[in-house]
């Protein structure tokens, strides 16, 4: 059991065979398999979620998500960890320093070497199958998430996106996610 400021979860800890990374699913309730879940599937972020950055609006969506998740009586939040959209946090640092130079999020990965955004969801949908979650109403403004758990057999019922964190240092960060990548913004 895990007490937070939005309510107390249960908490289970997953490892991947493939590279050894340490995932977390914040459960609210017990999920019915025929019940639509509300899930977000948040990709770590030390500098937001740790370091209160306002270069992203990754801790606010955090926080929103797991008060929308704590008022439920069920709901997932997976945390995935996938820094810096997956090319992990020393690289997400020289991105930041691209970006400072004036190069967008998605330039400076691609410049680093990347493409513009490395996560997976195949990790996510085995650790919701495991949960015996089929269907989610997906609390999330990236329709990669959506794409990358129905290609993994978890059926999206509903998207609901979550508008939150707009600061003066990440305007030009969100306009990016949504012109580039398609956020629903």
């Amino acid at each position: 059991m895990l007490p937070t400021d939005y309510g107390t979860f249960d908490v289970v800890a997953f490892r991947t065979t493939r590279d050894d990374l340490e995932h977390l699913a914040l459960m609210r309730g017990a999920p019915n398999p025929e019940q639509i879940v509300p899930v977000r599937i948040h990709s770590e972020c030390l500098t937001g979620d740790v370091l209160s950055s306002r270069r992203c609006d990754c801790r606010a969506q955090l926080h929103a998500a797991q008060a929308d998740l704590g008022r439920s009586a069920t709901g997932i939040l997976l945390y995935m960890r996938q820094e810096g959209r997956g090319i992990g946090l020393a690289n997400k640092i020289s991105a930041y320093a691209l970006q400072d130079e004036g190069m967008d999020t998605v330039d400076a990965n691609i410049h680093l070497g990347f493409d513009d955004d490395l996560r997976r969801y195949d990790i996510a949908a085995a650790m919701l199958r495991l949960l015996a979650v089929r269907r989610v109403s997906l609390l999330t403004n990236n329709p990669r998430k959506v794409f990358g758990l129905t290609g993994h057999g978890v059926e999206v019922a509903e998207i609901r996106p979550l508008r939150v964190g707009k600061t003066v240092e990440n305007e030009r960060y969100l306009a990016t996610k949504r012109d580039r990548s398609g956020h629903l913004l």
